[in-house]
């Protein structure tokens, strides 16, 4: 499995950006070895995210981190992001992965047991990079979403599938390493990390986690 998937995936989310711009969170956070950013912005528009998106790049390419955007092929496409994280009601990834060839990180929410029986079914060596259990705990960063599946739906993901498992929603310091135990190859935060004083450790703090 390559390292680029184990450790921590930063979530970016500006309204919790309490204490830093969100470029300064995301550069304080590459600092302290983040693993994954994914650009995710609800409230603006596209020519916004693009400009957002290629400074994020540019901040991230010196730190050999990729930066991935949710839900938008065609943003990914246009600021040269290293991929997407795409959710059930998304652009289906093999159109996706069509779109942006071989190389690209493609990864996919998996947010009921019935979620992913349907991939299996329909692709048996999907080629994806990570499954996200998605929301592993409820969360206010994340509203359009299942209930919550718990420590115990990253044990059955991570039992069900040769892919990294990511797990998202409601981890936090004080809960990341049960969540680690449960089978999780990365953990990835929002507010844990956005809304830190001090992002840089921060990140460090949920890296010495594996």
């Amino acid at each position: 499995m390559q390292n680029r998937f184990r450790g921590v995936y930063l979530v970016t989310d500006r309204p919790l950006c309490l204490h830093h711009s969100l470029e300064e969170v995301v550069q304080l956070s590459a600092s302290g070895g983040v693993s994954l950013v994914q650009l995710r912005e609800k409230e603006t528009t596209s020519r916004e995210f693009l400009a957002l998106a290629i400074h994020l790049k540019d901040i991230l390419t010196p730190f050999q981190v990729p930066l991935l955007i949710n839900d938008r092929v065609d943003l990914c496409l246009a600021s040269g992001a290293d991929g997407v994280h795409l959710g059930q009601s998304d652009l289906p990834w093999p159109e996706a992965r069509k779109l942006l060839g071989k190389n690209a990180i493609i990864g996919l929410s998996i947010e009921t047991k019935e979620d992913f029986e349907t991939l299996q079914k329909e692709h048996p060596n999907p080629s994806l990079d990570y499954l996200a259990v998605s929301p592993v705990f409820a969360t206010p960063t994340k509203t359009n979403t299942k209930e919550a599946l718990g420590l115990a739906g990253v044990r059955w993901l991570r039992e069900n599938s040769n892919l990294p498992v990511v797990a998202i929603g409601g981890i936090n310091a004080t809960n990341a390493k049960e969540v680690i135990e449960a089978g999780a190859d990365m953990v990835a935060v929002v507010s844990a990390i956005c809304s830190a004083k001090d992002p840089k450790e921060a990140t460090e703090s949920l890296r010495k986690l594996f």
